[in-house]
């Protein structure tokens, strides 16, 4: 089945199109720290001849504490995105969490993510279609990959067929997720791009009591399987320094391992498609 390009920016996802990275460290933790890892990203994807789109959320609303850090915020973090973008010449995706975010968020990002949580939200999900932008849906931790066409129709009643959906492990028992690769293929068949989030996959919700807890050693090897299995883009936080990170950092990959991964994963894809 021959799946839609969504073009974003200079950057075509689906198809035959090589995979896409989707990538940045988990939540802006400064402007400073933004723009470096953004930097540093785009120069090892552009190595790697791998196209590229910035993540970065300004606000981190689903974290496990009260006093777990967010983000700075909607009005800050969409200037460093906006400069990011501008400065870089990169496309932008942010996480969207309420109908109000939405007019501001679309002005600056290329691509409007609804959190796995949300997902099903029909009231944030419509009003982020009606922008006419790409969207980025995540499928909950709690739903079958069958149950993403509900989701895709939603969007669709706005006119707006710009979608991405993406596989990110389904709860198993407390504070652990596994993946279903099947769920690539099966979200496939909806026509459009799939996703694989790797470093979400990995992830322990709630696993560390007042925040989640991860495992990064798997998110190459998760990486692998997808590529192999025919994802259309690779969605991995990254971070300098995970240990340091100010949310997920257990699950981040660290940033020095991110071109020789994206190497090696270029020749399972090249691999797949002989």
């Amino acid at each position: 089945m021959k799946n839609k390009i969504i073009k974003i920016g200079r950057v075509d996802v689906g198809d035959a199109n090589p995979f896409v990275l989707i990538s940045g460290p988990c939540v802006i933790e400064s402007a400073e720290s933004c723009r470096e890892h953004a930097e540093k990203i785009k120069e090892i994807a552009a190595k790697q001849n791998v196209p590229f789109i910035f993540k970065s959320s300004y606000d981190k609303a689903n974290r496990s504490s009260i006093s777990s850090y967010r983000g700075p915020g909607l009005k800050e973090g969409l200037k460093i995105l906006g400069d990011i973008k501008k400065e870089l010449d990169i496309p932008v995706l942010s996480d969207v969490h309420d109908v109000s975010e939405i007019g501001p968020a679309s002005e600056v990002l290329d691509v409007l993510q609804i959190p796995a949580f949300l997902c099903r939200q029909t009231d944030l999900l419509v009003e982020a279609a009606k922008t006419g932008k790409p969207i980025n849906v995540k499928k909950g931790q709690f739903m079958s990959p069958i149950e993403m066409v509900n989701i895709v129709k939603k969007i669709e009643s706005t006119g707006n067929e710009n979608i991405l959906l993406t596989e990110r492990g389904t709860t198993f028992g407390y504070n652990m997720l596994v993946n279903d690769f099947r769920a690539l293929v099966i979200m496939k068949e909806t026509g459009y791009p799939v996703v694989y989030d790797a470093t979400h996959s990995v992830q322990m919700p709630g696993g560390m009591g007042s925040s989640s807890g991860g495992d990064s050693r798997y998110v190459f090897p998760l990486s692998k399987a997808a590529v192999a299995v025919g994802c259309d883009a690779l969605f991995i936080e990254v971070h300098s320094e995970p240990e340091e990170a100010m949310s997920d950092g257990p699950n981040m990959l660290r940033l020095d391992k991110l071109e020789g991964y994206l190497k090696q994963l270029k020749r399972i894809e090249k691999a797949g498609k002989q």
